[in-house]
Parts: C-alpha cells; structure tokens; sequence
C-alpha cells in the first residue's frame, strides 16, 4: 500500500512537470508570435485627379500642413520653362495647381528656414515658401541631370544622377562634397545628420568626412525617393513602379504598380498620418497610400 502512493505520488509530479512544461512553451510560442514584426502593407488612401504634369517629386511640408509636387511637364532635361510646383492638402485635394512657374524639369524638393529648395536641371532654385515668389538660382558648375535634394538642418544636398556626384549649398556656393555613386539619385538624412544614399548599388550611408561607405541593403539597387522612419526603418522607391519597406536591412516589397505603367517617383511620407505620397509621373497623379509596419 505504501508503495502504491508513493507510484502514485510520484506520477502525479511527473504529470505536473510536463504539464508546467508545456504552458510553457505555449507561452514562448505566443510571446515570440505577438512579437514578431508584421509584412507590412501599403493601402491606398486616397489620389488626385490626373490634374499633375508628369509629377516628379513630393514633399510635405508640417509647418504649413501642405505637399508640394514638382511637375516637369515638358522633357526632363530641357529648359524650356514649363516646370511648375503644385500644392495639395493632406487629404489630397488641389490647395493650388500652379503655385509656382516658370520652372524647367524640377525635380526633388527640400525645406529650410522657410526656403523651399528645388532641383532643375543644372541649378537648385530657391523660392520663398511665405509668398512664393522664387529668390535665387544656384548654378551647379557641370551638372546635367540634378536630382534629388535633402537638407541636414543646416545645409541644402543635392545629387547628380548623371555624374554620380553630391553637392551641397551653403552661403550662395556649390561645392562637390561626395563623387563616384554611380546611378545615385535619392538622398536622406537621419536625426543624427547622418547621410543616406539610394545608388546603383543599394541603400548606402555615405560619411562625408572620411568618404567611407557602409552597405545597408544591395538588394533595392537604382532607387529613387529615400525617406528615413528611424533608425532600423527605410522607404524606398523605385521609379518604374515599386515601393519596399527596408527594416533591419532587409527589403520588403510594398507596391508593384509595373504593370499598370504607374510610376513611383520621389516619394515622401506624413509620419503622424503614416502616409506614403507618391508621385506617378507618366499617370499625373499623386496617389496616398497608409503604412501599416
């Protein structure tokens, strides 16, 4: 009898022990599950009416609560100036079709003091945000194809796709701060003024003060928009109709609108509203589409 409850007894442990074991590899699995990252998804939130002329470019603009859209309307590389900025509301509709003219193929735009920086061909045009009025133009000595612009608070950043080089405008001047990236088109800086390029070669962080490379993805290789989320987190786009999400290093495909012959040009991002602006180009149209990361 006494050797029965002991069987018994020790059973019963057994049965308690695995059974603790099991709730507790439940409760790893669900725990790893719950904080696994989710794919993330893109979800259309809204589009204009195919008002824009070849939109190029967005930007968005949290002090004014407004997106400018640069459209090249004529060829991209000819000064015949027909280039415009249009405004729109976050909700997508049209503040002011031709806010600014008299442009030639403006393309990327950036904001500093109440300046509003712009990208056209061989200059960077610098035009007042309060009256819209353009102030200045900065030639860019051997430029032939400016095109994405990027401040780090400071200082205006401007890249050359066709010579593979970074400039930057400070007091009225224009010197060559970076050379050799090829097929480099978007530029970003993060909050620690750190400078991101998108090239032939992928998402690179360039260090200005030494030239050093360091590879964050070499798979998104010839984008064009770059937007920094935070430090792990990237959007980036490719002009013939992709949008990735790259987290950690590692790219996910968000939108493939190839087959629609819908572009995705320099793309820019509301954070409070995680929405993505992308400009389609060819489509004249911008179209919003919500982030879920």
């Amino acid at each position: 009898m006494k050797n029965s409850f002991s069987l018994l007894f020790l059973a019963a442990a057994l049965y308690s022990c695995s059974g603790d074991t099991e709730n507790k590899e439940t409760l790893e699995t669900e725990t790893a599950a719950n904080e696994a990252p989710a794919e993330p998804t893109l979800t259309k939130a809204w589009e204009t009416d195919t008002v824009m002329t070849t939109a190029e470019s967005t930007l968005y603009d949290k002090d004014a609560d407004i997106i400018y859209v640069s459209n090249i309307q004529g060829d991209h590389s000819t000064k015949d100036g027909e280039g415009f900025i249009s405004t729109l509301r976050p909700d997508g509709t049209v503040a002011q079709l031709k806010w600014v003219t008299g442009l030639n193929a403006p393309k990327g735009m950036a904001l500093l003091d109440g300046k509003l920086y712009v990208t056209d061909i061989d200059e960077v045009v610098e035009i007042n945000v309060a009256d819209s009025a353009i102030a200045n133009r900065y030639p860019v000595q051997g430029a032939t194809f400016l095109n994405d612009a990027a401040t780090d608070g400071e200082k205006i950043y401007v890249t050359d796709s066709s010579k593979g080089t970074v400039h930057v405008l400070e007091d009225g001047k224009v010197i060559t701060v970076a050379e050799g990236l090829e097929g480099i088109n978007g530029l970003s800086f993060n909050e620690a003024g750190e400078l991101f390029v998108l090239d032939g070669k992928g998402l690179r962080k360039y260090n200005m003060q030494d030239k050093s490379i360091e590879p964050v993805n070499e798979t998104v290789t010839g984008g064009d928009g770059l937007v920094i989320i935070d430090d792990s987190t990237y959007l980036a786009s490719r002009w013939q109709g992709e949008i990735y999400l790259i987290r950690n290093g590692k790219e996910h495909l968000l939108l493939d609108t190839k087959g629609e012959e819908s572009n995705t040009a320099d793309i820019d991002y509301i954070a409070d509203e995680q929405l993505v602006l992308v400009p389609t180009f060819l489509k004249n149209r911008v179209v919003a589409y919500k982030l879920d990361y």
